[in-house]
C-alpha cells in the first residue's frame, strides 16, 4: 500500500483539475487542502472490489468539494461581510458631548422651556418639525410656534 504522502502528489492533478472545472477561483488552496481531505476520506471508505480508487476517489473529491462550495455559498448568503472601506467610513452617532447641550443651553436663556427644546433638538441632534413634535406628543403647528418665539427672541438678544 502506498503512503498518503505518495497518493497526494499522485492525485494532485486530480484535484486541481476538479477544481477547475468546478469554477473555484477564490480561495484555491483551501480548496486543494479540502481535496486532499476528501482524499483522505476515499481512501479509507473505498472498497477495491468495487471498482478502481481512481474512479471512486474523482467522484467522492468532486461530490466533497461541492458540498463545501454549497456551504460557503450559503454563509456568503445569510452573512454580510463589509470590505475595509465601510469601517473606516462609518460615524459614530452615540458620541454624545454634554458640554454641547450646556453650551447651547446658554444662548437660551430667555427662552420658554418649549423654545429651548426646539433649539436642543433642532440644532443638537437635527430632527425636522415633524420628529420634534411626534417626540414631544404634541402638533406640528405647536413646535413651529416654538420655533417662531425661539428665533424672534434669538434675533432680539443677537442684536442687543
Amino acid at each position: 500500500m502506498e503512503s498518503f504522502e505518495q497518493l497526494a502528489e499522485q492525485y494532485k492533478p486530480m484535484i486541481f483539475k476538479i477544481i477547475h472545472s468546478l469554477h473555484i477561483y477564490k480561495d484555491q488552496e483551501e480548496f486543494y487542502q479540502l481535496g486532499l481531505i476528501a482524499l483522505w476520506e476515499a481512501t479509507r471508505r473505498f472498497d477495491a472490489g468495487k471498482g478502481k480508487l481512481a474512479s471512486y476517489a474523482y467522484i467522492y473529491i468532486k461530490g466533497y468539494l461541492l458540498m463545501e462550495l454549497k456551504k460557503c455559498r450559503k454563509n456568503e448568503e445569510r452573512n454580510l461581510y463589509p470590505n475595509e472601506e465601510f469601517w473606516t467610513v462609518i460615524e459614530d452617532h452615540s458620541s454624545f458631548c454634554p458640554l454641547e447641550e450646556e453650551t447651547l443651553r446658554s444662548y437660551c436663556t430667555g427662552l420658554t422651556p418649549n423654545q429651548t427644546k426646539w433649539v436642543i433638538y433642532s440644532a443638537l441632534y437635527c430632527l425636522s418639525t415633524s420628529e420634534i413634535a411626534s417626540l414631544e406628543k404634541v402638533s406640528v403647528s405647536a413646535v413651529k410656534s416654538w420655533r417662531a418665539g425661539a428665533q424672534e427672541k434669538i434675533k432680539r438678544l443677537m442684536v442687543d
